[in-house]
């Protein structure tokens, strides 16, 4: 596991979330813990790094 920060895509903050290394793609949504709206989140790990990662709004 490892912490990454981010911005939120609604309301601007800094937050944080843990990621599992041991999944190279991983998709899915997780609410922002300050304004609760949902994020859709994208990650690649190769080797056990991060490759990248990407954190949109769901709602148009």
């Amino acid at each position: 596991m490892m912490e990454h920060y981010f911005i939120c895509p609604y309301c601007w903050e800094t937050i944080s979330m843990l990621l599992d290394t041991s999944v190279p793609l991983q998709q899915y949504v997780e609410d922002c813990e300050v304004c609760c709206h949902p994020i859709q989140i994208q990650v690649a790990f190769v080797n056990s790094e991060l490759d990248a990662f990407q954190a949109d709004s769901i709602e148009q």
